[in-house]
């Protein structure tokens, strides 16, 4: 058995990844409207949206499957996205890339595949659209046009999904992608028994700087805050644009001191920007934490965060006057 080489751009196709804010999710209609018609326009028992991620391919939509993710040492997808276009393995038994796969010899013994590799703006092949058969084929040049558009519809569906869950200015997450992934991070860490914590910010004064210097200044200064907030915290943690000059960061499978410690470090990256930069950024900050026994809802962690981060505005203000 061959395995799936790892593109040169691994790292970039992973980041890429995971800012669609798919892994792991619930089915939609869309994805598995999609799946339904290649499996009827082709017959085929087997139809998937893949996403390969860094060790493993799930499965965001599946039809004639039941299994929701597998290796990505063993996958066929893992191969598929180093190719342009569709990638074919007309039959798996007599290719000596897979004849010996588990997925061959056992359950669901692929031995027809045909994937189209899902590729978005930046060139970044992600996952595929897919047919699998028990038996050997051949595809027309007619089907692989097929099979194109139909993967063409797939990406159109994940660039709807960035769009909508990334904010355009900062592309970092906005509002809905912020939900989408933190409700994900809470069942985690009530799952695992861990703790965590929202913390809120809020720019001071910046009415003033888009008064005095013009919004082009002030986008730039919060594209310069979303950079200092990536830097400050994990890659694990989830950061948003809440709107406006609003921030927020959720971090997870962290106890107090560790949120402590995070803090000061974004603090002490902030103070940084603001020696070497003529424009100072200057916030508020509100914590609220959260347990694994707690029946508290996300909107209400944000809510206590946001209470928090005011009582720190009117310290801040009261100390500027």
């Amino acid at each position: 058995m061959q395995l799936p080489i790892i593109p040169d751009n691994e790292l970039q196709r992973l980041a890429k990844l995971r800012t669609l804010n798919v892994l792991d999710t619930e089915a939609e209609e869309r994805f598995d409207r999609v799946t339904r018609l290649t499996r009827r326009i082709f017959s085929a028992p087997i139809c998937l949206v893949t996403l390969v991620d860094a060790e493993r391919q799930w499965f965001k939509s599946r039809q004639g499957l039941s299994a929701t993710e597998t290796s990505r040492d063993i996958s066929f997808c893992g191969h598929a996205i180093n190719h342009d276009g569709v990638f074919i393995v007309n039959d798996a038994l007599k290719d000596p890339r897979f004849h010996d796969n588990p997925l061959v010899v056992r359950d669901p013994f692929i031995r027809f595949y045909a994937g189209y590799p899902l590729t978005m703006s930046d060139g970044c092949r992600v996952g595929t659209l897919c047919i699998i058969d028990t038996k050997p084929r051949q595809l027309t040049g007619e089907d692989i046009e097929i099979l194109t558009d139909l993967g063409k519809m797939v990406e159109a569906e994940l660039l709807l999904i960035v769009q909508n869950t990334l904010d355009p200015l900062t592309a970092i997450s906005n509002r809905r992608g912020f939900e989408l992934l933190a409700h994900q991070a809470l069942a985690s860490c009530r799952r695992t028994k861990m703790a965590a914590a929202v913390v809120f910010f809020d720019l001071d004064f910046f009415k003033e700087i888009n008064d005095s210097f013009g919004h082009r200044k002030g986008d730039e200064l919060l594209c310069d805050f979303a950079n200092i907030l990536m830097t400050a915290f994990r890659e694990s943690d989830v950061i948003a644009r809440m709107g406006g000059d609003e921030f927020v960061v959720l971090l997870s499978f962290v106890h107090k001191d560790m949120v402590n410690q995070a803090i000061e470090r974004f603090k002490l990256l902030l103070e940084q920007y603001n020696q070497q930069h003529q424009h100072r950024l200057a916030t508020s900050i509100g914590i609220a934490h959260w347990t694994p026994d707690s029946d508290i809802c996300l909107d209400n962690l944000l809510d206590c965060a946001d209470k928090a981060m005011y009582q720190d505005k009117a310290v801040n203000h009261s100390d500027a006057s």
